[in-house]
């Protein structure tokens, strides 16, 4: 259940069903990550050929940008609604807290994991949220240590994109998790560091018309929208 945009690969599942197939890969014990694609990604992947590789290897690429859903209806497909990093991570958060699964928080400047557990476990009853790590941290072998002696099932990762999917594939067989997900600043935006775009705006998906207004010096990186739709028309 897969479409191609511009040699990049998007999921059209939805919240609930790329959280059973997780926990189905779980419990199969099969390793596989989440990456979020916008137009951005796919438009840097143009000219990056490691990264559009990076983008495919994953398992389950979630259409977090409006522009590929536009890009989609407009040649006829199936992707019809957004699924966002941070939705897709509390969805998965939440599910983990109904089937026990042990989750570990990697990534993002000190205190901030250890911030967005304390609120994860405010938010949702039952979670289990069994370490955290920040990304600060240069010795690898610490790292890998660090996760593995709490056991974890579920792992998230903020590193910032395309570095936190980079890391993941050249980890995941060194740690227990089974589940990875890149969450980019996620963990800022739970632990209220961060403010998210009010919800009419992401229901339109027009979080980014609402980054433009509060940070208007964005304007040329808002060009990648059109820029995106008009290729994407043409192949």
């Amino acid at each position: 259940m897969k479409e191609n945009f511009l040699g990049v690969d998007v999921c059209n599942y939805d919240y609930d069903q790329l959280a059973s197939l997780l926990m189905q890969d779980i419990e199969h014990k099969k390793k596989s990550f989440i990456v979020a694609i916008n137009p951005e990604k796919i438009m840097k992947a143009q000219e990056d050929e490691a990264l559009r590789t990076l983008l495919n290897r994953a398992d389950y690429q979630i259409p977090d940008g409006i522009g590929v859903i536009l890009a989609s209806k407009l040649k006829g497909g199936q992707v019809k609604s957004r699924v966002t990093g941070i939705d897709m991570m509390l969805k998965l958060c939440k599910t983990a807290a109904e089937q026990g699964k042990r989750i570990f928080l990697y990534g993002g400047k000190p205190g901030v994991a250890d911030a967005a557990k304390t609120e994860l476990e405010k938010q949702i009853p039952g979670i289990q949220i069994v370490g955290t790590l920040h990304g600060y941290e240069k010795d690898e072998q610490v790292i890998v240590d660090t996760i593995n002696q709490h056991q974890p099932e579920i792992m998230f990762v903020a590193l910032g994109s395309p570095a936190q999917e980079y890391w993941i594939v050249n980890h995941m067989n060194q740690v227990t998790p089974f589940v990875f997900q890149g969450v980019g600043g996620s963990y800022d935006v739970i632990s209220g560091n961060l403010k998210r775009a009010p919800e009419v705006f992401q229901s339109l998906g027009l979080e980014w018309f609402y980054r433009l207004m509060k940070e208007p010096w964005r304007w040329k990186r808002q060009l990648i929208l059109p820029k995106f739709l008009l290729k994407t028309m043409k192949k």
